[in-house]
């Protein structure tokens, strides 16, 4: 199993920081970037080999590669993707499935999460797309909602549905399992040729309608944010030092 990084989004909302690097560059917690943090998480996990999906800016994140594999121990594998500027993240992840093949611990490279999220994903593998969920936060409609059934399977993960109705929040990490990764791939192919601007989430989606196992586990009390805008940056830095 790998690690997998999606990052390589451009983040407009917080310019001017994303002017010259991408998001996942800006520093949270002194000189520490959202990508250290990525990184040292999926290292404690045990990862060894990580691989960047990187668009935007991607000459920054390959300057930063030696420098990160010797801080934090992993081998670093980079995908291009020259669409990230034009299409959403759905081609971003199915670009890079020939490395998902081998099975990937997957975050999303604006979230500032702690190691106990990994380490909860990795506790719970099974035959199956896990996706990270938290059932504890008040949620609105910027969120990436989630229904699972009574058994446990997805039937919804949308940011467009009534937050009242969600099971909870899709936080932006997930086990991408060998054995789903051609059908996950395959559904995201339909996904974005269908419409470039759809998220990878609703290629999960795809993949659970297609009849494919997507489950999810609850991460706890856990303090995260995703970073989108300034508000979430000043969130990410008053949490990203209690790590």
């Amino acid at each position: 199993m790998i690690g997998l990084v999606l990052a390589a989004g451009a983040g407009r909302r917080l310019r001017p920081y994303t002017d010259a690097l991408p998001k996942a560059l800006v520093t949270v917690d002194g000189d520490a970037t959202i990508m250290d943090i990525s990184l040292r998480n999926l290292a404690a996990a045990g990862l060894s080999e990580v691989t960047i999906v990187v668009g935007y800016r991607a000459d920054a994140v390959e300057e930063r590669v030696p420098a990160f594999q010797e801080k934090y121990g992993v081998k670093i594998s980079l995908v291009h993707n020259d669409k990230a500027e034009e299409w959403n993240n759905a081609y971003s992840l199915w670009l890079a499935r020939d490395h998902f093949a081998r099975g990937a611990l997957m975050v999303n490279g604006d979230t500032v999460h702690p190691v106990s999220v990994e380490h909860t994903l990795l506790a719970n593998r099974g035959p199956a797309v896990l996706l990270a969920i938290d059932d504890r936060k008040k949620l609105a409609d910027e969120e990436m909602k989630t229904v699972f059934n009574a058994e446990g399977q997805l039937t919804r993960i949308t940011k467009l549905m009534d937050p009242s109705a969600a099971s909870g929040e899709y936080i932006g990490a997930t086990i991408i399992e060998p054995s789903t990764a051609g059908g996950l791939a395959d559904a995201l192919k339909a996904t974005w040729e269908l419409d470039p601007n759809r998220y990878y989430e609703d290629g999960f989606q795809e993949y659970a309608d297609r009849g494919g196992e997507v489950r999810g586990v609850t991460i706890g009390e856990v303090s995260w944010v995703e970073v989108d805008n300034h508000e979430d940056l000043a969130r990410a830095r008053d949490i990203a030092c209690r790590y």
